[in-house]
């Protein structure tokens, strides 16, 4: 008898939201272990699990060459998601394990997301909701997005459908990106800029470029200074692009009317968070791909690459 595969998913609510992807992997001589915990696994909980485990669909766990060096069995990592910034794909690279991710997998519901904090900030709907549960009556004065001029830090798969969702709001959209794909940008009606442009001349910036070392604290003093007096910044990126400290100081001094973020420096989040004080921030818990939708296509997607490796065949984004 053939054995088994051993899937470790760090994933969470995985029977849940991906049982199609469970029992894909299921019915090609795969056991699946499940994540117990219900967060991001530490190194102390990999090391349990790792040492057996043949591949691997994860979450924003950290995988480094700690957990490669105990994990001899390991052919491939699955990354239920796009940023890979939790993963050393190099050293991955030089212990024979294979590294794919999602990429554009779950673009539709962080855009959707990009949206609704957008409008969130600027109507103050985070604080009404609060407001008036409370039993107030506390009819704060917002302002619209109509004729407003938005700008997209990075012009990837997300940036494009929130510029394309956007231009139902009779919105300017102006986008910054290192390698830029002018085409989409035309069609789009986005007109491709420097990233200095961007800051200065946008009320609305989006944070949606990849979290590398090249881009870690992106947004830092210098700057936020260059942003608009009462713009409004949105991070649904990663939370190592934005200095917190910088980005704290000029929400408290006013120098944004606004931020709303779903990503953090440092994640899960804590309650001691000096953002938290703040009265003109949106948070939500890195939740921008939390939907139905995604899990489905994600689990399916991430399954199927594993079953591609073990099969000989090349999986669909190799990194």
């Amino acid at each position: 008898m053939t054995k088994k595969v051993k899937v470790l998913v760090t994933a969470t609510n995985y029977s849940n939201l991906c049982a199609e992807a469970k029992k894909l992997l299921e019915s090609n001589n795969c056991e699946v272990i499940e994540n117990p915990f219900g967060r991001p696994m530490t190194f102390d909980e990999l090391k349990v699990y790792v040492p057996e485990a043949d591949a691997a669909v994860v979450g924003v766990d950290t995988w480094n060459e700690s957990v490669f060096r105990i994990a001899p069995s390991l052919k491939v990592i699955s990354r239920f998601g796009v940023g890979v910034d939790n993963i050393d794909i190099e050293k991955a690279r030089e212990f024979g394990i294979k590294v794919t991710n999602a990429a554009g997998k779950n673009s539709n519901a962080v855009a959707e997301l990009t949206i609704g904090l957008i409008l969130s900030a600027m109507r103050n709907i985070h604080t009404l909701h609060q407001t008036t549960r409370q039993g107030r009556w506390d009819r704060l004065v917002g302002e619209e997005l109509i004729s407003r001029k938005v700008g997209l830090l990075g012009f990837g798969n997300i940036a494009q459908k929130v510029a394309r969702k956007l231009s139902g709001f009779d919105v300017e959209i102006t986008a910054y990106d290192k390698y830029p794909n002018l085409e989409v940008a035309q069609k789009l009606g986005v007109n491709i800029t420097s990233c200095e442009l961007v800051l200065q001349q946008s009320d609305i910036v989006c944070m949606l470029l990849p979290s590398i070392e090249e881009t870690r604290h992106f947004m830092n003093e210098k700057t936020f200074s260059l942003m608009k007096d009462k713009a409004y910044f949105i991070n649904t990126a990663r939370g190592a692009l934005v200095d917190e400290k910088a980005l704290f100081s000029v929400l408290q001094s006013g120098k944004l009317s606004a931020a709303a973020i779903d990503v953090y420096e440092r994640e899960p989040s804590t309650a001691n968070n000096p953002l938290f004080t703040l009265h003109n921030i949106v948070t939500t818990p890195h939740t921008a791909a939390e939907t139905y939708e995604t899990y489905h296509e994600i689990g399916l997607f991430t399954a199927q690459a594993i079953l591609d490796v073990f099969a000989g065949k090349t999986p669909q984004n190799l990194l």
